[in-house]
């Protein structure tokens, strides 16, 4: 079944903030696209809506922390990591505080809100900032998960979620270990590592490329920092071709992380699937994705590309 990683986020926090009661809730005037009017209606004392204001909240954020509550702290990806830049790193990193900031609408897929509300840089941002860990979900279940997993252990940490809803990778029984990258498909000839709602176009691209004999194998990495070096170096190891799909910025991204990898522990040759150096536009969802490659299509032309290259 089809969901909303926001809405998932909003349901587990709703339980969590029951269980807990040293979590606390921030809000930056949405909380109704965040989905965190589920936990104000679970729970409204330990709710807080700070209003337009991303920079106050995370400050706020980082005092409740110090005086020893665990709090979560949520808008929209493009406020929450581009204007409480400087209050995250100086105010929450620094000091390892435990805060969970956690950002919703990220990527092109917001769609109809344009280039100023699609985020494509927050992943860079988070992941270049001492003490933070990245994490970027892919459905419902692993978005509970990630949740759950960031609930207990100590520090700063950021949560990546989408606006539209994704398809089902996996299920209420699925154990999760987010110190892992995740094989989701194995293959033979090439592999892609992919994060978020390119893990379901990425599956879909390999069952078509099933069909002309090529088998795919797809990686999601829903932690990007820290990185599972491990199973990364293997993957690598065992493939010929490699490839990285996200719905964010080819720069400092998942690419830039993997490349990073590669280069320090098994160098070889990585081919990004992103957006490149330019912003998003207006329109359906569906369509600025389609227009900016994040499909299974797209994914399918490159590698298939890719393929034909290395055979002249």
């Amino acid at each position: 079944m089809a969901q909303e990683t926001r809405t998932a986020y909003g349901e587990v926090l709703a339980e969590l903030i029951v269980e807990d009661p040293k979590i606390v809730v921030l809000d930056a005037d949405l909380t109704k696209s965040t989905k965190t009017a589920l936990a104000k209606k679970a729970c409204p004392e330990r709710h807080f809506n700070m209003g337009i204001a991303e920079g106050n909240m995370m400050a706020t954020a980082a005092g409740l922390a110090a005086s020893g509550k665990t709090v979560f702290a949520s808008s929209f990806a493009m406020f929450a990591t581009g204007r409480a830049f400087e209050q995250i790193r100086n105010s929450i990193c620094y000091p390892k505080l435990n805060v969970k900031v956690c950002a919703t609408h990220a990527g092109i897929s917001v769609g109809e809100d344009g280039a100023s509300h699609q985020s494509v840089e927050d992943i860079a941002l988070m992941r270049s900032i001492p003490n933070m860990r990245v994490y970027c979900p892919c459905d419902q279940f692993e978005t509970k998960a990630v949740i759950r997993h960031v609930a207990k252990i100590a520090g700063p940490c950021y949560v990546r979620m989408g606006r539209g809803k994704v398809e089902d990778v996996y299920n209420e029984e699925t154990i999760f270990d987010f110190e892992r990258a995740n094989i989701v498909r194995q293959g033979k000839q090439a592999a892609v590592f992919a994060t978020g709602l390119m893990v379901q176009e990425c599956l879909e691209a390999a069952k078509m490329l099933a069909q002309e004999g090529i088998e795919l194998t797809v990686v999601n990495v829903s932690c990007i920092k820290p990185l599972d070096e491990a199973t990364i170096c293997q993957v690598a190891a065992e493939h010929e071709l490699l490839f990285t799909a996200e719905e964010h910025s080819i720069i400092g991204g998942l690419f830039g992380a993997i490349s990073e990898c590669l280069i320090a522990h098994e160098p070889k040759k990585c081919i990004p699937i992103g957006i490149e150096d330019t912003f998003g536009e207006s329109g359906p969802s569906k369509e600025v994705l389609r227009k900016y490659g994040l499909c299974a299509e797209h994914v399918v032309e490159v590698i298939r590309q890719t393929m034909d290259s290395c055979k002249k």
